[in-house]
């Protein structure tokens, strides 16, 4: 089986890429490998990826329509995962254009191109940032969506909407996935886990907003690729969607949030050292809390089990090894 897997190059496509490749899928990975984070990292993760025989990299802008077009004739792809997206909440308060560009453009080129060479089955990218200001929790699919706070949120929850269109069209089949809080080995410079690490190793201060008084439904980046694995393999059909649109949505989360704060003491007990806290009040755009109703993910056989105190060790012992802080073996995902 040839699987498409855009943003390859990134947090969750590497990852991803690296399981599929287990299972002897043959893997094609495009990335832009723009510099919203360091771009050695993105490199990195390539590089590991470049070592197995059935995966192959192209350096390719979502935008570039032509290009995509002639990459879906060259290899009629059965499966296509978009996780390509300009990426960071916060980000989009400085360049929203980015996000109009890669999300809203990107995006609809992918459905173009899967509308002329169709594969089985669509997979994307959404975010649990598309619940917004609602209060219900913990947040389940079924839910009115109304209060973006940002324009990331809006863009997102757009990419839903122009998927379900493209399946009432086209008899694309679709399924979004609305991650929330992944974290693990090769993460994003720009995430919580992350910064918290780099800043307490450093003795730098770290910022909690909120005054420290948020929970976020920290969910392992294993348990995550396991997930897309699964519903890769389940496309939509139509005794199981609304409206006879082989269109589904599923959030994908650890479904068992934990405090910010209880989160931070774990870093602190894996690392041996003292966090510097400053506490700060809520921030533009941001959720007190995020909590994922899985029920129907749970339904597909999605089983996510790692701990947060296990999942933050794993990090760690990367983050070591990757920043030459312990002698190096090999880097695991």
């Amino acid at each position: 089986m040839k699987v498409l897997i855009t943003g390859v190059a990134g947090f969750i496509g590497g990852a991803l890429a690296k399981l599929l490749l287990n299972f002897d899928y043959t893997i094609v990975g495009i990335d832009n490998l723009n510099d919203y984070y360091d771009v050695s990292l993105k490199k990195a993760r390539i590089k590991l990826l470049e070592k197995e025989r059935n995966f192959k990299f192209q350096l390719l802008d979502l935008i570039d329509y032509s290009g995509l077009i002639e990459l879906f004739e060259t290899h009629q792809f059965d499966m296509v995962i978009n996780l390509a997206a300009q990426a960071g909440v916060r980000h989009s308060f400085k360049d929203p254009r980015s996000y109009i560009n890669s999300n809203i453009t990107g995006f609809f080129n992918i459905l173009e191109s899967c509308r002329q060479i169709p594969p089985q089955h669509l997979v994307y990218a959404s975010s649990s940032s598309v619940y917004g200001g609602t209060t219900e929790k913990p947040s389940k699919e079924t839910m009115k969506l109304d209060k973006p706070l940002t324009l990331y949120a809006v863009t997102k929850q757009s990419n839903e909407l122009m998927a379900y269109s493209y399946a009432n069209l086209f008899k694309i089949p679709s399924t979004g996935l609305r991650f929330f809080s992944v974290y693990g080995p090769w993460g994003r410079p720009d995430m919580a886990l992350f910064k918290f690490v780099k800043n307490i190793y450093e003795g730098k201060t770290i910022e909690l907003y909120n005054n420290g008084d948020m929970v976020r439904d920290f969910t392992y980046i294993d348990d995550i690729t396991h997930g897309i694995h699964k519903i890769m393999l389940t496309p939509p059909t139509l005794e199981h969607c609304e409206d006879n649109v082989l269109a589904k949505v599923y959030n994908i989360g650890r479904g068992n949030p934990v405090t910010l704060l209880s989160f931070v003491e774990a870093i602190e007990n894996e690392i041996g050292k003292k966090a510097i806290i400053k506490h700060l009040p809520m921030q533009q755009g941001d959720v007190a809390l995020s909590h994922a109703d899985i029920t129907a993910l749970k339904a597909l056989g999605y089983s996510p089990k790692t701990q947060v105190k296990e999942g933050i060790h794993h990090f760690v012992n990367w983050y070591k090894q990757y920043y030459g802080l312990i002698q190096p073996h090999a880097i695991a995902t």
